[in-house]
């Protein structure tokens, strides 16, 4: 495997750094996440994107968030076709394994994700609607998000705005297509919730189902 590098020294050294502090500080701890194994409340579906440190923002210990990361932070439909389903299958192992009691979902603002979604569905990004384009078919999930916004009208800058919100929407909407999720909420045993996140502001948004709109945290 001539391809693989040697890991950067920079790297090597950040490591070494913390496990001279942090792990050393917390050992116990990590050791009572080894014999007693991970038990989590709450699920987070986030963006890929490197600005967004949910567990950061939420001063997330280790072993409290169980974290699924893709870009846009979507969940597709229940889809038990055979093939493979990254998300599905965190989100199924969260709720039937790990028996999480929230399932957050959170986008942000700036999403590169949601820009390439306004852009393919606005016939600005013709190499996104390639059949081997895999960002193109994943954005696929939000086309009908894209319409509702569009229909609304506004500027560029207020459609990608309003469908990073509506992005979080369709991802809440979609967990619900799942047996084991629909089962769970029925049940009382789960709950589900929407949040937006301001990168450069440093704002938090989550969603009111009573208002139907993103309300100020």
């Amino acid at each position: 495997m001539k391809h693989i590098k040697p890991l950067p020294s920079f790297l090597i050294n950040r490591y070494h750094g913390w496990r001279a502090t942090q792990f050393q500080e917390n050992k116990a701890w990590f050791a009572k996440l080894v014999d007693s194994g991970q038990h989590p409340r709450t699920m987070v579906i986030s963006c890929c994107d490197s600005r967004m440190h949910v567990t950061s923002v939420f001063g997330a210990e280790t072993g409290e968030f169980f974290i699924h990361r893709n870009i846009a932070n979507l969940v597709p439909e229940f889809s038990p076709d055979g093939d493979h389903h990254g998300t599905s299958a965190a989100v199924e192992y969260a709720v039937t394994a790990l028996g999480v009691t929230n399932i957050m979902v959170i986008g942000h603002s700036h999403c590169g994700g949601i820009n390439g979604c306004h852009d393919m569905c606005s016939g600005k990004a013709p190499e996104l609607e390639e059949a081997t384009s895999f960002v193109g078919r994943w954005m696929d999930i939000l086309r009908d998000g894209y319409d509702r916004v569009a229909a609304k009208g506004g500027t560029r800058e207020e459609q990608i705005s309003a469908l990073e919100r509506e992005c979080v929407l369709v991802s809440l909407e979609n967990l619900m297509t799942f047996p084991f999720v629909k089962d769970r909420i029925e049940s009382e045993d789960l709950a589900l919730h929407g949040l937006w996140m301001d990168i450069r502001g440093g704002g938090l948004e989550a969603y009111n189902p009573k208002s139907a709109v993103f309300e100020q945290v």
